[in-house]
């Protein structure tokens, strides 16, 4: 018997077992046994009714056959395999997609926020959450394909053997993942709304030959979505794992440069719309490498966050400001102050209204110099803990707390009174083209009319236009920072800045003649 003859038998083996096993063949039992008891009377029947759950199963066995390694150990409901079988199933669903000349695409999912839902619901309500996540995503699914939780909150799908999918329907199958997690779920009498995150790899872009090497890459694009930001979906390619690798390198680099002097502030004057002088420097961290030269803060905080090491930047920030407030005051310039960053995870250290106490007694400097600059979504999202105890002890220090980003974190009002903010800085956002945009100017407008009334003072950031500055002027806004006034700089550029500028306010204005 020769090969090709073998292989025809058994596929129509298994096409003749498709049909005596599946549920079509429920339609002929009652025409079967009728047949049986007119042909050959009580005993055909009884012999049919013994032969047929026999063939059935004799044929079910058959089509068991068919499944892929690993499938059947999944139920027929959910589908859903445990770690070592899903790898075990992707490396068969790979290998079967290259016999066959198809193709599949592996999907990894995350739940955003799923920390902030453990410790607002409890673990056991988390638990619940995840496993009807992982049911619905079941529900979703193709015969073929199948589903492994990986994680509390992480779970990934490798579709069965098909014969075309490109990034677009990919894209739109991510889609359809991201919609049946974002509908409501009922916990405990409360609607709980939730979101994730997609990385997918297709299989004619995944790197080696192994399902392990298939799922590591689907990860790769999972992390660059979570980067993104919640609801993202994000592909797999080579230029994508070269970043990742890029940026793992980073992370090696990181620690070395916070302590060998390549990570320092570069300064952004802030100036007042009223009299025109310096009010105070902006201390933005910049990294000065050796080989690469200036490299953007978008690539390295990542990095800084990922080694834990944010609050050694606040550290080397703090020391160096406070340097420059030294230097520009022995040179007889008066600078009132500089906003320094923190993170929420720097405010979240217990001992850190300790520690600026302690770096103020150093350089003899008053409390007021330093203005804590904290983003609007920490204050936003901040309980009666330890961050609002430090922003409290700062406060009572002396120091100025300035709201950073106002307008993008939905902070109350009675947040900012209650971390007795002293300035907020509207957003770039809100000031981008206002000379030109009626709405824009509505909503600053809105802004400061709220600050004036709670007694704050404004600071507009991202000012980069002449007419930008003169509108925020007209409209009362304190204090202005961008391109504009200035870009950030070395400290051996500001006092060279603040001579020209302090020059320039101080200039008389020239009326030029009429002509005869």
């Amino acid at each position: 018997m020769t090969g090709a003859f073998r292989n025809k038998l058994k596929q129509a083996l298994r096409e003749t077992a498709e049909v005596l096993s599946g549920p079509q063949i429920l339609a002929f039992l009652p025409a079967l046994t009728l047949a049986a008891f007119w042909l050959g009377g009580e005993i055909a029947l009884l012999m049919t009714a013994a032969l047929v759950p026999l063939t059935w199963l004799l044929f079910a066995g058959l089509v068991n056959d068919r499944a892929p390694r690993g499938q059947d150990n999944a139920t027929a409901k959910t589908r859903v395999l445990d770690k070592t079988e899903f790898t075990y199933h992707v490396d068969g669903v790979r290998h079967e997609c290259t016999d066959k000349q198809s193709t599949s695409a592996l999907f990894a999912i995350e739940l955003d926020d799923y920390d902030v839902f453990v410790e607002r619901y409890g673990h056991e309500a988390a638990e619940r959450l995840s496993a009807e996540t992982k049911a619905r995503l079941a529900t979703s699914l193709r015969e073929t394909d199948m589903i492994c939780h990986s994680g509390d909150h992480r779970f990934t799908i490798v579709l069965g053997p098909t014969a075309r999918i490109d990034l677009e329907a990919a894209i739109q199958v991510a889609g359809r993942f991201l919609k049946s997690i974002e509908e409501p779920h009922a916990l405990d009498g409360t609607t709980v709304f939730t979101t994730a995150c997609v990385g997918f790899c297709l299989l004619r872009r995944a790197p080696g030959s192994g399902g392990q090497e298939w799922i590591e890459a689907c990860n790769t694009a999972l992390l660059e979505a979570k980067r993104r930001g919640p609801c993202s979906i994000r592909a797999y390619s080579e230029e994508l794992q070269k970043i990742t690798t890029a940026r793992a390198g980073m992370r090696d680099e990181v620690r070395e440069a916070l302590e060998n002097g390549q990570i320092q502030p570069w300064f952004q004057p802030q100036i007042s719309t009223d009299t025109g002088q310096v009010t105070g420097f902006e201390a933005l961290a910049r990294w000065n490498h050796p080989e690469r030269g200036m490299i953007s803060p978008a690539e390295f905080l990542p990095a800084i966050e990922e080694t834990g090491l944010l609050e050694r930047l606040a550290e080397v920030m703090v020391f160096h400001s406070f340097t420059a407030l030294k230097a520009w005051d022995a040179a007889g310039v008066h600078v009132p102050r500089v906003g320094v960053n923190f993170s929420g995870s720097e405010l979240s250290n217990p001992a850190l209204p300790e520690k600026i106490q302690w770096e103020l007694d150093r350089f003899d400097l008053a409390p007021d110099r330093l203005a804590v600059e904290i983003l609007e979504t920490v204050v936003a999202q901040a309980p009666d803990d330890t961050i609002t105890r430090n922003i409290k002890a700062l406060t009572a220090l002396g120091c100025r707390i300035d709201l950073d980003d106002f307008g993008t974190g939905n902070a109350s009002i009675a947040s900012v009174r209650r971390f007795e903010v002293g300035r907020i800085k509207i957003d770039r956002s809100f000031v981008m083209k206002a000379d030109r945009d009626p709405e824009q100017q509505r909503m600053i407008s809105a802004i400061l009319s709220m600050a004036e009334r709670l007694g704050l003072e404004t600071l507009a950031e991202g000012v980069e236009t002449a007419g930008e500055h003169a509108l925020l002027s007209q409209l009362g806004c304190d204090h202005v920072q961008g391109f504009s006034i200035g870009r950030p700089m070395p400290f051996d550029q500001t006092l060279d800045w603040i001579s020209a500028h302090e020059a320039k306010v101080e200039e008389p204005p020239v009326i030029p003649k009429r002509k005869a």
